[in-house]
């Protein structure tokens, strides 16, 4: 591999420093590096961030490849920025076995773009009545340490109790999809007045926040890890903030979506804006903004979920749920977190790399920008302002709400393990 040496970044938004890359390696990081043979990249002051890891994608291969693949999945990682991504087990054939996991596993390696570590399921077939192979998962070539049925809820007691038990054994974490299906049957978007006035079924904020409550108090119980994805309304915020007082393993993400839009883009009827868990309100974005500045939200997490256009290119009641967000992520995080004072350059690095990283102890990810380290890095161009245009997205699929948004910032170069698969905005 040649040497690659990015000149005047600043790293996590400090003094420009120079970043010699060699091989797979960060080989220096000071300024004033020369050249030499190496190959030039020149940063003039932008941001270089470790790459992103996310918690929550959705990859669709096997089963769903007019959605999405794994190769076109982790193109759109990079080009938002992102080295490693974690796939989830809602595929066909869901992957509840070690032959699936391997299966995501293998494809990621064969794509090159990004690191893709499958989640496997908690259940079998995500039917929440029967533990799936978590030990066989976890002993796999695939290496599985984060499991879920996200899609559905695991709203048995009894099984999430054994599923945080068994991961237990090996440091594993549950992540939960945290709905009760009893309160949210035939629900098509936040229960408040947005709902009453539009008539549509209400999926209300305690069909969420209970089920939080509940596993906390199992993981507490057992003395396990429980991750909450999605989390979406400020009583779940304070669940949260409540058992991290109590120094549980508890640890949550939120996705940048529900840091942006509210409920009151529904009343376009446009189903690009139906979501799970669904937006919610100003005050439910607001809550979640200062959770994860105060850090009571861990980390970042996209919930990419493509769908073909005939899935959302309907009447809302039939639309499927999910939006496409690994081009964006990083955007709306700068609009909602940086550019608001709320956050600076490394508490995106420590939400969007390093506690991602961490909470699915991912190895070679979420690392300092430090000589010895791996050379996984995104160099974001912060003072860019550009319209969203789904057509030129690398993901397969289109449903992205900020469709003609003008949105801040832009992943000019991602670098996985020292090989650019972005070079000035485009895949390599």
């Amino acid at each position: 591999m040649s040497k690659i040496l990015i000149r005047g970044a600043k790293i996590l938004g400090g003094e420009p420093q120079d970043v010699l890359i060699d091989g797979e390696t960060i080989a220096a990081v000071r300024t004033g590096i020369e050249a030499g043979d190496a190959s030039v990249v020149e940063a003039g002051g932008q941001i270089l961030l470790p790459g992103l890891v996310d918690l929550h994608t959705h990859l669709r291969e096997p089963g769903r490849e007019d959605s999405e693949t794994v190769l076109t999945g982790t193109k759109a990682a990079a080009v938002g920025g992102f080295t490693a991504v974690h796939a989830m087990a809602n595929t066909f054939p869901v992957a509840d076995t070690a032959g699936v996991v391997e299966q995501v596993w293998r494809l990621g390696k064969e794509s090159g773009y990004c690191d893709v570590q499958p989640i496997g399921a908690v259940t079998v077939g995500l039917e929440g009545r029967k533990l799936a192979e978590l030990g066989a998962m976890h002993d796999s070539a695939a290496g599985v340490k984060v499991f879920s049925d996200d899609g559905k809820c695991v709203d048995d007691a009894v099984i999430m109790r054994r599923a945080l038990e068994y991961v237990k054994a090996f440091d594993g974490v549950v992540a939960q999809h945290a709905q009760e299906p009893r309160l949210t049957e035939g629900a098509q978007m936040n229960e408040g007045v947005v709902s009453a006035e539009l008539g549509l079924g209400g999926w209300p904020a305690v069909a969420e926040e209970s089920i939080i409550a509940r596993d906390v108090l199992l993981a507490a119980h057992v003395g396990s890890r429980v991750h909450i994805c999605h989390l979406s309304t400020a009583g779940s915020v304070e669940i949260v903030r409540w058992a991290k007082s109590k120094g549980w393993s508890v640890t949550a993400e939120v996705t940048p979506h529900h840091l942006l839009l509210t409920d009151e883009l529904v009343r376009s009827y446009n189903p690009v804006y139906k979501v799970n868990p669904p937006l919610r309100t100003e005050a439910d974005v607001m809550a979640l903004r200062e959770a994860l500045a105060d850090g009571t939200i861990d980390c970042v997490a996209t919930d990419h979920a493509p769908h073909p256009h005939e899935d959302k290119d309907c009447e809302w009641a039939a639309a499927a749920m999910g939006m496409v967000g690994l081009e964006t992520a990083l955007s709306v995080v700068q609009q909602t977190m940086v550019d608001t004072g709320l956050i600076d350059w490394a508490g995106v690095a420590d939400r969007m790399s390093f506690r991602p990283a961490a909470i699915g102890r991912l190895d070679g990810h979420g690392r300092p920008v430090a000589a010895g380290e791996p050379a996984n890095l995104t160099l974001v161009d912060p003072a860019y302002r550009g319209v969203v245009d789904p057509a030129g997205f690398a993901s397969r699929s289109r449903n992205t709400p900020y469709e003609g948004r003008e949105l801040p910032g832009r992943v000019t170069h991602t670098f996985l393990r020292g090989r650019a698969t972005v070079v000035d905005g485009k895949l390599a």
